[in-house]
């Protein structure tokens, strides 16, 4: 069979691919949309294991909520102009989706979660054929709540920081608040009594062995290395943070104001951990074009 314009534009349009890469696959495929489409996801697998040792250290985070479920999750690209564009959002959103009413107990089993007749990592292979990056689904966690508990979400910077907070009486805009401060300020814990025990020891070795600490007595550096301490702790637990509306607030005060308390949050912070490549835009253009 020919390979009509018409063909390549029915393709095109029920994979978004490039029009040359539309027009190779009907080729092979003999003017066949169905086989096309098949051979199209063939090669888009073998391009996504080519990309596998490179860094997607960019992307986006997305929060969404449903009733008593919520779910936030991390999606990586490799660069930020592709996390910005229409089909990375899309694929965002639905996988948000998939995940928040599946609740998958980990990343493997929500890559086979069913969508439409595929299957989740068959989505992001789809739009990393379009793309022509590597995209992962790094993380997500899915947060269930009571019914006398509330929901708090907040997506800060466009989606490169989202964070899901629990609070537990209140309204749905103070835990709205709450969220959106631990995005900005990102506390690692609840209160001082959750940090363990080893992260304080760890910490009050490094403050023992300053230099500023050094010649004085042990009763003097006991009271000093004490007061950084409650600093150290303050700094990292939300409800001893100053509230980031009113810095002469705590958020403990604040969420007490309003007859609330906090349960639990999550954090999402894009790329965060993740050692970035460094790539030389020439080499890596010079690098494609001998493919």
């Amino acid at each position: 069979m020919a390979v009509t314009a018409k063909l390549v534009k029915e393709l095109r349009d029920k994979t978004s691919v490039g029009m040359m890469d539309a027009k190779k696959a009907l080729v092979e495929a003999e003017g066949d949309v169905d086989k096309a489409m098949d051979l199209l996801r063939e090669k888009g697998m073998a391009k996504a294991a080519k990309k596998g040792d490179r860094v997607a250290a960019e992307g986006m985070t997305y929060v969404m909520t449903e009733g008593n479920k919520g779910a936030i999750i991390e999606l990586n690209s490799e660069t930020d102009f592709v996390a910005g564009n229409k089909e990375f959002n899309d694929l965002l959103v639905k996988v948000t989706k998939t995940i928040l009413e599946a609740s998958p107990k980990d990343v493997t089993a929500a890559l086979a979660l069913p969508v439409d007749g595929e299957t989740v990592n068959d989505l992001i292979i789809h739009v990393s054929q379009i793309t022509g990056e590597k995209i992962t689904l790094r993380r997500f966690q899915v947060v269930e709540k009571t019914d006398d508990e509330v929901f708090g979400a907040y997506s800060h910077m466009g989606g490169s920081i989202s964070a899901l907070a629990v609070l537990k009486g209140g309204k749905s805009e103070v835990a709205r608040d709450v969220a959106m401060h631990i995005a900005a300020i990102a506390p690692q814990y609840v209160s001082d009594k959750e940090v363990p025990a080893d992260v304080v020891e760890k910490e009050k070795q490094v403050q023992l062995a300053s230099e500023d600490l050094n010649g004085k007595p042990d009763n003097i550096k006991e009271k000093m290395v004490e007061g950084r301490l409650k600093k150290f702790l303050a700094d990292i637990s939300l409800l001893d943070q100053p509230f980031v509306k009113n810095g002469d607030q705590k958020v403990a005060d604040f969420v007490k104001e309003h007859s609330a308390e906090v349960v639990s949050f999550v954090r999402y912070q894009v790329g965060e951990g993740i050692e970035k490549q460094q790539t030389n835009l020439a080499d890596e253009v010079a690098s494609q074009l001998k493919q």
